[in-house]
Order: C-alpha cells, then structure tokens, then sequence
C-alpha cells in the first residue's frame, strides 16, 4: 500500500493547493465534506491494495488466451472487479437517481491513480465503462440508457470504444466499417475494428461496444462518422440477455504491456448496433469518451511513475553499495546506494517528474468538477476552455515524463532493475504504451499546436497565460520564489512569443513547416506547465516544517534549475522554422 500512490502527498494536493473542500459548497456535492473523501479514499487504497496489486504481476505472466470459441482471464481480475463494484465505484461520479453519490470527477481521479499504480490491466476495464457510460449518459436515449447505462453503473455490463481499424489507425477519416439502416430503426454493421482493449472476455456479463462506423450515402471525411451501440449479446426489452451478436473475435493482440486485458481484433458480421443521438455527429460524441480516456492515459502514466519512484526509493535505502566519495578507506562499510549523487539525481528527477504529473492531472480533474458545477455559463465555459488546452498536455507530456521516470527507476535498481524480479521492470512495460494510447503523442502535439492553442482566436492560450500570470504575481511577493517567479515569467514570454510566430507563419501558408516541430512544442509547453504546477505547490511548502515540505521545495529547485532552463533552446529550434522533418521531392531516408 504504502508504495503505489503517497497518500500525504495527494491529501497535500488536493486540500492545500487544489482546495478541492471548496467543491462541497455546491449544490452538486453539498452531502460531501472532507471526511466523506476521507473515507472513499481509505476505500479505494485497500481495495487496490489487496485485490488489484497482489494479482498485477500474476496478470502480466499469464496474459488472456483465446480457446477458439471465448477468451479467458485469470480469476483474480473478475474477483478484482467484483470488489470494486461492490464499493460503488463504477456509478459513484454520477447523479443518485443512477445509483451514483454524486462524487467530484477529481476526488475519483484521485481514487483511480491507486488502482492505477496497483494494476493498470485490470483497472482499464473499469476505466473503459465509465467512459462508454459516460457517452450513454450524454448523448443515449433513455431506453438506450436504461439497457445499457444502468447496468454498467451497477457493473454488470463493461464497454469499450471501437475507433481503429486495421488498415487506418488514427486516421478515422478513413474508416470502412458500414452501417446500413434496417426497417425496424437498428443498423447491421459490417467491417474490423482493431487494437480494441477488454474487446472480448467473461469477466462481465455483457459487453458494450460503441463503434465508429459511416452510413452509406453521409458525408465523406470524418463528418459521415456516426455511433452506434453494439452489444456483445443482444438485450431483450425486459432486460435479459438474448443471441449473441454479430461480434466476432478474430485474435489477440500481445502487447509489451497492459497484458492483463485481452487486445482484441474484432470482426462486425452483420451485427445489429442502435443509432446514438443524431447521424454523422459520431465523432464530437466519442470525443466526450475520448477526451476522457486522454486524462486518464496521462494519470496511469503518472500512477506508474509514482510507484515506480516509490520503489526505487525503497531500494535506493536498503541496498547497501560502495563508499561516498571521498572516502578511499576500503575498510569502511559499504552506504545505502541513496547516499550516491547520481542515485539521488535519478531520484529527485523520478520526484519532480512523478509529483508534478499528479498535480497537473488533478488539476484538469478539477476542471471537470469546475466546468460541471460553475456558478456562472461564463465560468464553466473558462473551464472547458482550459480543460481543452491542457488535455494534449496531460496526456502526452505526462506520458513522455512517467516513461523517463521508469527507466530511471530501473536504472537504481541496477541489474536487477532489468530482470522480472523487480516490479519495476513491468511498469516500464505498461508505460510505454502510453505514448500510444489515445492518439500517440505526436498526435497531441499537433493538436495542442495546430488546433488547441488557436480555438477561438487564441482564447485558450491567452487563459492558460493568465493562469499561470497569476502563480507567477503571487510568487514575486514571496522573496524566496522571486527567482522562480522571473524565470517562468521569461518562459512564458518565449512561449507566447513562439506560439504566435508559428501560428502566424501557418495562417499565411506555410502549414507544414510551422507544425513539423510540433513535438517540440509539447515539449516546452508542458514544461513551462509544471514549472507552473511546481511554482504553486513550492508557495504551499514555503515556511512549513518537516522533510515533506522541504522534499518539495527541493524538487520545486530542481525544476527550475534543470528543467526549465530548457525553454531558450527549445524556443529557438521553434523559431528557426527548420524544415528537417517535412517530407521532400525525393526521399533520401
């Protein structure tokens, strides 16, 4: 337990630097109070502590295997998830009258980061459902929702979302799954839908897939993009499970990690789906699902960073090896590893990278809460503004910095870093596939700079600025945060700077060289954020007692000092407009 996820540094986030108690005085959580936050937490910490983490390397040894006619799991996972739906947890974000107790999304994103950090395999199947059932929520019809919301509330049903096909990964423009429309108002849906996780299993009932598909005779493009709802087993108007549907597995796929839940290639067969809200709107409304599951790809990269780090520190004051420097006494006994600098740079760069990830995504977590229960349209809309600029972030920036921090991880523990021994060699694993999850992260860099940072005007960006204005005007009243203060204010400067040059550049044609470097970009926008993210949690610490506070104005210094100092560089590369990357005449590759 106490290595997935520090329980004082998340209450620190979330009562002292997030004020997430503040939420309690709206109407939507006004039967919440710290104490019931408390007690769902303590939940959630025991749960993945007993049931999810003690079957997590079990899982990744014994993947799901498919016998020709149903795919299996190991045991653990469906006695897992009974435990968590025993607790509630699958409708506890969601209205009473659904079953829900109407918990704050940031409060469950908390909750999710220790199941997370116990099992990433067996907690996707959770994930999944609350994001399809989040669709069916918005957009379903309410017998849509009745067949197939509730029970994936009451965690008797599990869903998916079927976006990728084989032939056309992230480019849904080009999709061929078909959905013709029947006399009776369903469709029968025919094509392959790829890489799609919990896509075929028995640890539920039912499935709920929601599947991407173009209608005949629609717009081309992704404007003739529809959702349907297709259920693994049709449900019968009382509610009882009919004939299986026309969804057929047609392999596994074995991926480097998140082994633990089957990756399936699904073949649609003339399988009967139900029109979700309006024809050819399927994409803005998988988008809710999407955006979502973004958020959530960055807090699982973040979550194996943490417990990453949490085990390396463990091992870093145990393990006993070599002398300080200085010391040439061979007679002199061996120190805990931790003593040596460069075990402690790999350890305070795991820290910096861990802790300031879960700020950022709790963050965006509570701008979900914030958009959601604002007091004014005008507030809510400043929320889903700032929530749409930093998803890319949180999703790819978090998942590029949790990586670095599992190899680093590895690296403390020296060789047996690198054998299976060690859990930190499966975190690894799990990890790296986050940069491919939910749009790979090239994919949320140039959404962040091709779209996101210049929606409506530049609406976002100048928010975003202003924000971070803010911590920064805060910072310069407290002398020991006024170096800090000026730093980041140079870095957003170049950042502003930077961001209106390319934009410029691409509004008068010059598209592809504006956006070839647009990884470079994440890179300084989502440093420049937790540089932000560090300023606020250092005021938090600044004058407190104690290792806890003074570790994070330690990790707030190295911050400042080794990682944003990458700014200038980055902000020239961005500048020179280099057109290395954009594809010539004549291929030289």
């Amino acid at each position: 337990m106490d290595k997935l996820i520090s329980r004082r540094d998340l209450e620190f986030l979330l009562y002292e630097v997030l004020d997430v108690e503040a939420l309690t005085r709206r109407e939507r959580y006004r039967d919440h109070s710290r104490e019931t936050f408390k007690d769902i937490l303590d939940v959630a910490t025991r749960i993945a502590a007993e049931h999810f983490a003690t079957h997590n390397k079990k899982g990744d040894q014994e993947e799901p295997w498919f016998d020709g006619e149903k795919v299996h799991t190991i045991p653990e996972v469906k006695a897992a998830l009974e435990e968590y739906r025993k607790a509630g947890l699958f409708a506890a974000t969601h209205d009473y009258e659904l079953g829900g107790i109407q918990l704050p999304y940031v409060i469950s994103t908390a909750c999710g980061a220790f199941f997370k950090a116990a099992n990433i395999a067996t907690t996707s199947f959770a994930l999944l459902t609350a994001g399809n059932a989040n669709v069916l929520r918005k957009y379903g019809s309410q017998a849509q929702q009745k067949k197939y919301l509730i029970p994936q509330l009451e965690g008797r049903y599990f869903g998916t979302m079927c976006l990728s096909e084989p032939h056309a990964g992230s480019s849904l423009t080009d999709i061929l799954t078909r959905a013709e429309p029947q006399p009776d108002g369903t469709y029968r849906l025919n094509g392959s839908k790829m890489w799609i996780s919990g896509g075929d299993h028995e640890v539920s009932q039912n499935i709920v897939h929601l599947v991407l598909a173009k209608i005949p005779g629609g717009p081309l493009g992704v404007k003739g993009i529809s959702l349907f709802i297709v259920p693994k087993y049709r449900v019968e108007p009382d509610g009882s499970l009919g004939e299986p549907n026309g969804v057929k597995m047609a392999g596994l796929n074995h991926k480097m990690g998140y082994a633990g839940i089957p990756n399936c290639l699904l073949s649609l067969e003339d399988a009967v789906g139900e029109l979700v809200g309006e024809p050819h709107q399927g994409l803005s409304y998988m988008f809710t699902m999407m955006n979502e599951a973004r958020i959530g790809v960055g807090m699982g990269a973040m979550a194996l960073a943490y417990t990453g780090y949490l085990h390396a520190l463990e091992y870093a004051r145990e393990r006993t090896q070599g002398r300080r420097l200085g010391d040439k006494n061979p007679t002199s006994p061996a120190v805990p590893i931790i003593q040596h600098p460069d075990v402690r740079r790999m350890l305070l760069m795991q820290k910096a990278y861990a802790e300031g990830s879960l700020h950022l995504c709790l963050y965006a977590a509570r701008l979900v809460d914030e958009e959601r229960t604002a007091s004014t349209p005008q507030a809510a809309e400043q929320a889903n503004l700032l929530l749409e600029i930093l998803t890319p972030v949180v999703k790819g920036w978090s998942s590029e910095l949790g990586l670095k921090a599992n190899e680093l991880a590895i690296q403390v523990h020296g060789g047996y870093g690198y054998t299976r021994e060690y859990n930190v060699e499966q975190f690894y694993r799990d990890n790296r596939l986050n940069a491919i999850h939910e749009g790979t992260n090239g994919i949320q860099a140039l959404d962040l700079l091709g779209r996101k940072v210049g929606m409506q005007g530049g609406a976002g960006f100048e928010l975003w600025a202003g924000e971070v204005q803010k911590t920064i005007a805060e910072a310069r009243t407290q002398t020991a945060l006024q170096g800090y203060a000026e730093q980041l204010a140079e870095s957003l400067q170049a950042t502003t700077d930077v961001t209106r040059a390319l934009l410029g550049r691409a509004a008068e044609g010059a598209v592809e060289r504006a956006f070839a470097n647009s990884f470079a970009y994440l890179e300084l926008f989502g440093t420049v954020t937790l540089a932000w993210q560090w300023l606020q949690q250092a005021q938090k610490s600044l004058g407190k007692e104690g290792p806890f506070y003074q570790g994070k104005l330690e990790a707030a210094r190295y911050f400042f000092n080794y990682e944003l100092d990458k700014v200038p560089l980055l902000a020239a590369r961005l500048k020179r407009l280099d057109d290395m990357f954009v594809c010539p005449e004549q291929d030289w590759l």
